[in-house]
């Protein structure tokens, strides 16, 4: 077994109960030795593992891939070379089975987003919705329709709006995209656009989620790069040493 299977053993908890419990169980048992696979992690009063992450991540990533109404096979190995490229050979293999199976279920989207938002800390969630993003536009565009039920995934999340559009333009640029990155104004004075920086790269930095290990964490340095680059944007466009 690759990372995807260290990432099991570092805690499954919460997600084998409540609709993902029901979604992933006898996977679960018949991918893995039970006796490797750990129960016990902490809540959204905690720290997430990376089991019960990668195992949301799956889930969700499945109802993102369904949202048209198809799954191709085009669209299967756009997802297998995300995998790739962001967690190495082995572990996509292995993603890819159970994906596979998620693909045939009928997945609650709106209870499975509530047992994420009730368990999983802010931070990690961010990351979520970062890289669900990043699979939809693996194929180089946006079908209309994953970006809706990512939207509506934002909402059950509870992440906040300006959250969900800074995470949306850093993918899809609309006007003025940098200060919505941002999550300011065009208006905002120098000083507001400093401070407002700071805060988003503090918000957006990669050890934010370094509790979900190495191969996640490495997944966060694109949204803190984009907050770096909007940044620099408008400094360009004003000016501002």
């Amino acid at each position: 077994m690759g990372n995807f299977a260290k990432w099991i053993g570092g805690g499954l908890g919460w997600v084998m109960g409540g609709p993902i419990g029901g979604l992933l169980g006898f996977l679960v048992g018949s991918f893995f030795d039970s006796a490797s696979v750990q129960t016990s992690t902490a809540t959204s009063r905690g720290i997430t593992t990376p089991g019960a992450f990668g195992m949301s991540l799956l889930v969700l990533i499945a109802a993102v891939m369904k949202a048209d109404g198809k799954v191709v096979k085009s669209e299967l190995n756009y997802v297998k070379q995300f995998f790739i490229r962001q967690f190495g050979q082995e572990t996509a293999k292995e993603a890819l089975v159970m994906l596979r199976d998620l693909l045939k279920q009928d997945i609650p989207v709106r209870d499975v987003c509530t047992q994420i938002s009730r368990n999983m800390d802010y931070s990690s969630r961010l990351q979520l919705l970062h890289l669900l993003f990043g699979v939809s536009g693996a194929d180089g565009r946006f079908h209309p329709s994953e970006v809706k039920l990512i939207e509506a995934i934002s909402g059950y999340l509870a992440i906040s709006s300006s959250d969900y559009l800074s995470i949306r333009n850093m993918f899809i640029p609309e006007t003025d995209s940098a200060y919505k990155i941002l999550e300011i104004e065009p208006s905002a004075s120098n000083d507001e656009v400093k401070k407002a920086y700071r805060k988003m790269a503090l918000k957006y930095h990669p050890d934010k989620v370094s509790h979900l290990g190495e191969d996640f964490r490495k997944t966060a340095d694109e949204k803190f790069r984009k907050v770096n680059e909007a940044y620099e944007k408008i400094k360009r466009e004003r000016d501002i040493v």
